[in-house]
C-alpha cells in the first residue's frame, strides 16, 4: 500500500468554525496558495471562504472601501462575462478574487521598498519661492555648487501653525511603510540653528475629482497617522508607520506640526526641510484603481498580464533606495541647472570688502 493512500485532508477532521479559526491565523499569503494547492477540497475551502480577501482585508482596512474587483486581459481590456448558471458565475467571481488578492498580498509583501515620490504637489507656504520651494526637498543633498537646497515655511509669531507638503506617488495604489525627514540646518547663519518642527503626522488620500467639491479641500483623507515627535537634528529621521499602509489614490501629505527655532534676524518661527523620502513599493502596473465620487468606494483593477511580470525581490533590495536617489537627481537636473542659472547669469564681479557683515546675513536670511 503506498504511502498517499495514508494522508488526509485535515479539513475533512476539523469543524467549519475551527477551520475558519485556524486558517485566519496564517499571515503569510503563499501559506494560503500552497494550502489551495494541495486537494481540490482545500482549494474549494480558501477560495469558497475568501481567505486570500480576508487577509488583504487584515494586512490593508483601506481595502474595505473596494466595491468590486475587475480582471484586464492581455489587451487591458475587462475580461469578458462568461455565460452560465448562477452557481458556476459565482464560483467563477470567487476564484477571480481568490487570484487576484493572493497576488496583492504577495506583491505588497515581497517588492523591494523604493522611494515612491513622482513629484512634489505644493506647500502650505513658502517663504522665498522659487529659491526656496517644495521641490528642493526631492534632492538628498544639502549643497550643489555652493547653494543650499531646503524648503521653507514663510514666518509666524506663534510657533504653533502648522504647515503641510504635500506630493503626488509613483502610482495610484502604493504600500507605504515609512516617512523619512530630514530637518534642513542654516549653516550661513549665526549659530548654525536647525528648524525642524515639534511633531509630524501623515495623511494619504485621493484628489477629489469633482468639479464641484463641497468645500476648498483638494483630497479626500482615508488615512491619518498616529504623531510622531521630530528632533531638532540634522539627520535624516526615520518615521516608521504602526504598520504598513495602503495608499489609494496616490497622495500623501506631511503635517509639521508646532516650531521650535525662531530665526535671528525677524525674531520669528520657521520650519526649513532638507530632504523627504516616502519608502515603500508601487503596485503598478499590476494593480490599478478607479474611485467613484461621492461615494469613495472603488474598483480594484487588476492586469492580467503585468502580473505575469517577475516583482522586484529582496535579493535587489540593497541598492534600491541609492538607485532611486540617483534617478530623483537625474529627474529634477533640468530644475537644478536652472535654479543655478538664477544665480550664474548676469552675476559681476566685487570685492567683497565693500559688503558689511550685516549685508551678508540679510542675503543669507530665510
Amino acid at each position: 500500500m503506498s504511502s498517499m493512500e495514508y494522508c488526509i485532508d485535515f479539513l475533512s477532521c476539523l469543524d467549519a468554525d475551527t477551520c475558519i479559526k485556524i486558517l485566519k491565523s496564517l499571515d503569510d499569503p503563499a501559506d494560503l496558495v500552497r494550502l489551495s494547492c494541495v486537494s481540490r477540497s482545500s482549494r474549494h475551502y480558501v477560495v469558497s471562504n475568501g481567505l486570500c480577501k480576508q487577509l488583504c482585508l487584515r494586512m490593508f482596512p483601506q481595502l474595505s472601501r473596494v466595491a468590486s474587483v475587475v480582471e484586464l486581459n492581455e489587451n487591458g481590456a475587462k475580461e469578458q462575462t462568461e455565460v452560465g448558471s448562477s452557481f458556476s458565475m459565482e464560483w467563477l467571481g470567487l476564484v477571480r478574487e481568490h487570484r487576484i488578492f493572493s497576488y496583492l498580498a504577495r506583491a505588497s509583501t515581497s517588492s523591494v521598498a523604493m522611494n515612491c515620490i513622482a513629484k512634489t504637489l505644493g506647500a502650505s507656504s513658502t517663504d522665498n519661492f522659487p529659491q526656496e520651494s517644495i521641490d528642493n526637498t526631492l534632492e538628498p543633498r544639502d549643497t550643489i555648487a555652493g547653494r543650499f537646497f531646503y524648503w521653507s515655511s514663510s514666518g509666524q509669531s506663534n510657533p504653533n501653525v502648522p504647515e503641510t507638503l504635500t506630493y503626488e506617488l509613483t502610482s495610484q495604489i502604493c504600500v507605504v511603510t515609512e516617512i523619512n525627514i530630514q530637518p534642513f540646518q542654516a549653516d550661513f547663519q549665526l549659530g548654525s540653528p536647525i528648524y525642524s518642527a515639534k511633531f509630524v503626522r501623515f495623511k494619504m488620500g485621493h484628489p477629489i475629482t469633482s468639479s464641484d467639491p463641497p468645500s476648498d479641500e483638494k483630497f479626500v483623507w482615508t488615512y491619518t497617522s498616529p504623531e510622531f515627535p521630530m528632533a531638532q537634528e540634522n539627520r535624516l529621521q526615520k518615521f516608521k508607520l504602526p504598520e504598513p499602509v495602503l495608499c489609494i489614490g496616490g497622495i500623501l501629505q506631511i503635517e509639521l506640526l508646532g516650531r521650535v527655532q525662531r530665526q535671528e534676524m525677524d525674531d520669528l518661527f520657521y520650519i526649513c526641510i532638507s530632504y523627504v523620502q516616502i519608502v515603500g513599493c508601487s503596485l503598478s502596473p499590476a494593480f490599478s484603481v478607479e474611485i467613484s465620487e461621492p461615494s469613495g468606494t472603488f474598483v480594484l483593477k487588476s492586469d492580467e498580464l503585468a502580473r505575469s511580470q517577475p516583482l522586484l525581490t529582496s535579493e535587489e533590495e540593497s541598492g534600491a533606495i541609492s538607485t532611486d536617489h540617483m534617478q530623483v537627481g537625474l529627474r529634477d537636473y533640468p530644475h537644478i541647472v536652472n535654479m543655478l542659472q538664477e544665480h550664474v547669469i548676469g552675476v559681476v564681479e566685487h570685492d567683497w570688502h565693500e559688503y558689511e557683515v550685516d549685508d551678508f546675513e540679510e542675503e543669507y536670511a530665510l
